[in-house]
């Protein structure tokens, strides 16, 4: 499928699929999204803790960039799992921004993230392992093993199925007890499929642009 890169509101960049008018990330900003959902709503909560961290939808990389700053900046061990069928290119990688808009000291980390081998754990730096493995969301068998879920999916809108009870019952079983899973998304039958997974729900406010996001519990 096509994909174009796009500036979002807050300078950084993004990608955007034409035949789904779907982009990767926010349009209102990739990386304020990225830092409202994931971090202060999501890793912040575990703050002085070590933590295991699964993301659904590895993307361009953002989500475990910032991840990897944060382990970095508060000395906090993370071992990082991102799961992604269809990996960008070479080319969409260099195109991004993230590193200069962030800190331009750490493009390093972000290139190392993206050349790192697949299937095994790599350490990135001091505080922070990740794992990329190429497989598609329904086939995620992992057992009470993460303290966080980053979904990251595309949206309801374009792959519904991504969305659906039977995928938030695995996401459910992957965490550990009092474990949490973050997502951009708020809407009702997400909620539903959540609530029928074992999950309970709290509305939190959105990323600019986006007026709710959602926090699960196990």
């Amino acid at each position: 499928m096509k994909r174009e890169i796009i500036t979002t509101k807050d300078g950084s960049t993004s990608l955007f699929i034409p035949e789904w008018n779907e982009t990767y990330h926010s349009k209102n900003g990739a990386i304020q999204e990225a830092y409202h959902v994931f971090i202060k709503n999501g890793l912040s909560i575990f703050k002085g803790k070590s933590v295991s961290i699964l993301e659904i939808g590895f993307g361009t990389g953002l989500n475990a960039f910032i991840t990897s700053l944060e382990a970095e900046k508060n000395n906090l061990p993370i071992d990082y799992t991102a799961v992604e069928a269809f990996p960008i290119t070479i080319e969409e990688i260099d195109a991004m921004n993230f590193a200069s808009k962030i800190d331009s000291n750490k493009t390093n980390i972000f290139i190392a993230i993206h050349q790192l081998n697949w299937e095994v754990k790599n350490q990135v730096c001091d505080n922070f392992y990740l794992t990329k493995r190429k497989q598609f969301f329904q086939d995620i068998n992992d057992k009470e093993y993460f303290d966080i879920i980053y979904f990251d999916a595309f949206s309801f809108d374009v792959q519904p199925e991504l969305w659906s009870e039977a995928i938030f019952t695995k996401m459910h079983t992957a965490l550990k007890t009092n474990g949490i899973l973050v997502t951009y998304a708020c809407r009702t039958i997400i909620k539903q499929a959540m609530i029928s997974a074992g999950f309970s729900i709290e509305k939190l406010p959105g990323a600019p642009g986006k007026r709710e996001m959602l926090r699960a519990y196990k």
